[in-house]
């Protein structure tokens, strides 16, 4: 029997089949269901509740309209979206460092039951480990104005309901061998901008002592940008721009807007910045519950008393024109126009191009696009922390693999079957190139060795940054991967180019 107390009552686990010595306890309200009287709201505890209860399956996804590959779907009705996820090897009293993932999807999808999330493999390493669902779109990210005399909605809810999982781990991990005292939080995508924004928000301080961030990603509005979100999605659900207006609408009705306001920039090349990847939801740098958008909080040395490592893949974007989220840039003229639209210089891309001589247009487009959005972001991150006289890591993922006629490059997303040790995983194949070789396994080896030392004692096993050197754990299988390690960085061109903040 795998019976743990928490402070809202006693749940049963499963042994998890992949490692009958790892406990899974899935699906435990950490708050209460958002919607209702509660919607818009920030998170409420969840419910006590009297007998065992039998936490052995996930708990339902947010609102959302993704159907992943081995994930489960959101359902209208499904309330109860607020749970999290434990994998312990351990038993009360043992103190075992604990990972918290937070995972991606642009703020708009994704779920804690994604298998490549699995926490089986890491908790073998003697981690804790703990995946949440949160809060996602409009439900998690809108702006709900607020009328005369009304009590405003927060905004970043999505945020908020992080908080409250890393409260609730805090008051009750330790019942799962963990140690409260000494939790990392780690996530990649949105999910790595999730957590660089909890490492400046004042509600989370002291939740966490370290954070793992995998290809942060540059999106983070202004109050005024996601009021005008609101104005498009409210329009398009045929709701006033009020939260009166805004609690008519059914979730189901706003994902359903949300996803009509991103065709029509995906569709209009006119646009602007959108049209290129249309993610219209993100922190929100409200000055409350967000005090500013992470890469500006990490210069003024907000986040410096949290110990990062940061990892971003080289060919990051490749992956968003494989899945067809990108806009297709085939043309020079399309290529300035896009660098028009965010204001790159000439000499920026000139460069790019002097250094990738046999590229094509979408190549460079693609090249530029990734480093913009992911991988400078991510660079610019840690170089900020450090400067602020925090303790940074850095690591670039660089595996490349051929088979099936066509190259699986070191794009987004490929690096966390690894870190998690789920590379066996049928669903995160597409990601990886097809069932893995022996140097797969041992770079997923490395790279779980290196969350798991840092998880641990802050130390993954290289040296840290500091404001002169920036030494870079490159993370790759063999001599294919040497090119990708070796080329694609264009820090030098960033810097003397200037590099905007955008907004979702």
């Amino acid at each position: 029997m795998h019976v743990y107390t928490t402070k809202s009552g006693r749940v049963r686990g499963r042994a998890s089949v992949r490692d009958h010595a790892v406990v899974a306890v899935l699906g435990i309200p950490y708050a209460a269901p958002p919607f209702g009287v509660d919607r818009f709201r920030e998170p409420r505890p969840a419910r006590p509740w009297d007998e065992v209860r039998d936490c052995v399956a996930f708990g339902p996804v947010a609102p959302q309209s993704a159907e992943l590959p081995g994930s489960p779907t959101w359902s209208p009705g499904d309330e109860d979206v607020l749970s999290l996820n434990i994998w312990t090897p351990g038993t009360e009293g043992d103190g075992l460092p604990v990972l918290v993932w937070i995972h991606g999807g642009a703020y708009v999808f994704g779920s804690s039951a994604q298998p490549d999330f699995d926490g089986t493999a890491l908790a073998g390493e003697g981690l804790v480990v703990v995946t949440l669902n949160y809060r996602l779109g409009f439900e998690g990210f809108g702006h709900v104005p607020a009328g005369e005399g009304e009590m405003p909605c927060p905004d970043n809810r999505g945020l908020l309901d992080q908080i409250a999982a890393l409260e609730w781990i805090r008051e009750n991990i330790a019942a799962f061998g963990g140690a409260p005292g000494n939790v990392t939080v780690a996530g990649q995508s949105s999910g790595a901008t999730s957590v660089a924004c909890l490492t400046a928000m004042d509600r989370a301080r002291g939740l966490f002592r370290r954070a793992i961030l995998h290809s942060a990603v540059n999106a983070c509005a202004s109050v005024a940008e996601a009021a005008r979100t609101t104005a498009e999605v409210a329009a398009a659900a045929g709701v006033p721009a009020t939260r009166e207006g805004l609690l008519s609408a059914s979730p189901q009705a706003l994902v359903a807007a949300g996803d009509q306001v991103v065709d029509r920039y995906r569709r209009d090349p006119a646009s602007g910045r959108r049209h290129y990847d249309p993610a219209i939801y993100g922190p929100v740098a409200d000055g409350h519950t967000l005090p500013a958008d992470p890469l500006t909080a990490a210069a003024a040395g907000l986040t410096r008393e949290v110990d990062l490592l940061v990892c971003h893949t080289t060919e990051e974007y490749w992956l968003l024109d494989a899945v067809g989220s990108s806009a297709k840039i085939t043309s020079e003229e399309q290529l300035a126009a896009f660098a028009q639209d965010f204001g790159l210089s000439a000499g920026l891309v000139d460069g790019c191009r002097l250094r990738m001589p046999e590229a094509s247009v979408r190549d460079l487009y693609l090249a530029v696009h990734g480093d913009l959005l992911f991988a400078e972001y991510s660079s610019r991150l840690a170089d900020s922390h450090a400067d602020a006289g925090g303790t940074v890591f850095r690591s670039r993922f660089a595996r490349r693999r051929g088979g099936r006629g066509q190259r699986v490059r070191a794009w987004h997303c490929a690096d966390i079957p690894f870190a998690f040790g789920n590379l066996e995983e049928e669903s995160v194949h597409f990601l990886t190139g097809g069932p893995p070789g022996e140097g797969d396994h041992e770079l997923s080896r490395r790279m779980m060795s290196a969350w798991t030392s840092f998880a641990t004692h802050g130390d993954p096993g290289w040296p840290r940054a500091d404001t002169s050197s920036l030494p870079v754990r490159l993370w790759y299988t063999g001599r294919e991967d040497e090119g990708a390690a070796a080329g694609g960085d264009f820090r030098d061109l960033w810097r003397t180019s200037g590099f905007p903040l955008l907004a979702p």
